[in-house]
């Protein structure tokens, strides 16, 4: 008897010792991650300071504002293009890693923007600079509103929903509240280069831009314009897939699927009886998109018409994510299980199908399918799609020239964005408040604690800025419902919990929440490695 309970006790004890060091080799791997995850970040963060380096080289040295582009269009900085895609993503970089340039240099040129481009009320039209004036002799009030749009759901909208309340936001709300002097309700749109896909493209970007400024103000007003909107197209009459012969399921025309599922979402929330009136509408338009206009493997093709199932563009939409968070959130609000298999569908396909493609054969492609794809596995994490993310983020990378310019057009802040969203899933949304090129810094959630590996080459000292529910927080969302132009959530901080701070050689610490949203303090030593583990509740 005495040697059976010798043996139950040693096997007991060698179980112990198996599951401790499973327990130990576990956590060497999620720091081994963590590792790999900083080595990828210091390249990330310094690649998006080079960009924003290189195009200040080629502000006008007049106005200090960036042109459209360094090729064609040099001399002048108009809305929808200077303003709404390279400009928001100089400041956003700034804000992250270069907060002295992002208080001078970033907010003069807001400043310069708002005084010389402001035409109509607070709404921008194109200004050249050799001219010193507007490019137009004769403003052209549907130009000044594709270009206010465009501006502030591609450019304000993403630097709101970092930023919070800012210079950044009342420009927008100005330029808001100045629109309805011109329109409510877009029905025309000259832009000759898009078409009559422009006025959906407008209408979708005011949806969003209401919508989300709704609750980020609390104002109803702007629920019932983005409502109004609604209405106009939700119905049997001029419901996209039933009234256009043209649907672009891409960019300049893919708006309007988001734009209607948004206010459709915010109706779910605030007015029931409205979000009953349109459901139908809603599931027979993304129902009509899904039998005609993906290809086998799930991917939206780029442009179908929705009245005969033609596909008049093969290509595939690099866009296609952020037709997807659509479907994923009006399948929670309505359970619609076809709407989620859809999109899981399509992301299992991209890692063996879809490495180095050729989405739209320049940087900006990459930058979308990228974006929208990681929006999404922020929400569906499947491993290959994880795979997929990494292998993409180096062929986008790879279109960076030395000097820092990725292709000298507007296109170049998408290159910024995309990189900055990768940059901040690998440090779990953690930002330093000094950014150091020879710094390292990543992180893994390892089932609910934090795990971080920092170094530098050279030493660092600084503040590790954690990440608050900046969708509840700052813009008062319902929920972290997947959009365009959002920086995702992953490890974020309640400032009402307390966390416990551990590592290799020190006592556990306990800090409570908003101590870590305003920085926890970090010293590393030259070539020294420091590993964190951060965890709810007190240890």
């Amino acid at each position: 008897m005495r040697n059976a309970k010798i043996l139950i006790s040693t096997f007991i004890l060698l179980i112990s010792l198996s599951l401790s060091l499973l327990a130990q080799q576990k956590q060497d791997l999620a720091f081994a991650e963590a590792v790999k995850n900083g080595v990828l970040v210091n390249e990330g963060f310094n690649r998006s300071v080079k960009y924003v380096n290189a195009w200040t080289k080629y502000t006008d040295p007049g106005t200090g504002l960036i042109p459209r582009n360094i090729k064609e269009s040099k001399d002048y900085w108009n809305a929808w293009d200077a303003a709404a895609d390279n400009y928001p993503y100089m400041v956003l970089t700034a804000s992250m890693l270069m907060p002295e340039y992002l208080n001078t240099t970033a907010l003069n040129m807001l400043k310069t923007e708002q005084n010389l481009t402001s035409r109509i009320g607070k709404l921008p039209d194109t200004y050249s600079f050799t001219k010193k004036g507007f490019l137009n002799e004769t403003p052209d009030s549907s130009q000044i509103i594709f270009g206010a749009a465009e501006y502030m759901k591609d450019g304000l909208i993403p630097l709101t929903e970092w930023l919070g309340q800012s210079p950044w936001s009342d420009r927008m709300l100005g330029m808001l509240n100045d629109l309805p002097s011109l329109t409510r309700i877009v029905k025309e749109v000259k832009d000759s280069r898009f078409g009559k896909s422009a006025v959906v493209e407008v209408n979708g970007d005011l949806l969003q831009v209401l919508t989300r400024m709704y609750w980020f103000t609390g104002k109803r007003e702007y629920l019932d314009w983005a409502v109004e909107i609604g209405d106009y197209y939700l119905n049997d009459e001029r419901l996209p897939t039933v009234a256009m012969d043209r649907l672009r399921i891409r960019d300049h025309g893919c708006e309007i699927i988001s734009g209607l599922c948004e206010v459709y979402l915010a109706t779910y929330y605030s007015m029931p009886e409205k979000r009953n009136q349109w459901q139908k509408h809603i599931h027979q338009m993304l129902d009509r998109i899904l039998a005609i206009g993906r290809n086998a493997d799930g991917l939206f093709y780029d442009e179908v018409n929705p009245i005969t199932g033609e596909i008049l563009s093969e290509r595939l939409a690099d866009n296609f994510g952020y037709t997807f968070n659509a479907y994923y959130f009006v399948h929670q609000i309505d359970s619609k299980p076809a709407y989620q298999e859809a999109l899981i569908k399509a992301l299992s396909a991209l890692n063996g199908k879809y490495r180095n493609h050729n989405w739209e054969g320049n940087a900006d492609g990459y930058a979308d399918a990228i974006e929208g794809t990681l929006n999404l596995f922020n929400r569906v994490p499947i491993p290959s799609v994880k795979e997929w993310l990494d292998s993409e983020i180096r062929v986008l990378w790879a279109f960076q020239k030395p000097e820092g310019i990725i292709e000298g057009w507007h296109g170049d802040g998408n290159f910024a964005r995309t990189t900055l969203m990768y940059c901040l899933w690998k440090t779990q949304g953690i930002v330093p408040t000094a950014w150091d090129e020879q710094l390292n810094i990543g992180a893994v959630d390892d089932n609910g604690k934090l795990k971080i590996a920092i170094s530098c080459k050279t030493g660092w000292e600084g503040l590790l800025k954690f990440d608050l529910p900046r969708y509840k927080d700052l813009m008062h969302y319902p929920t972290d419902y997947p959009r365009i132009n959002q920086f995702q959530q992953w490890f974020t901080i309640d400032a009402s919990k307390k966390y416990t701070i551990k590592t290799a050689n020190l006592k556990p610490k306990t800090v409570a929440g908003g101590e870590l949203i305003k920085g926890l303090p970090v010293k590393v030593a030259p070539g020294e490695a420091v590993y964190l583990t951060v965890s709810k509740g007190k240890d």
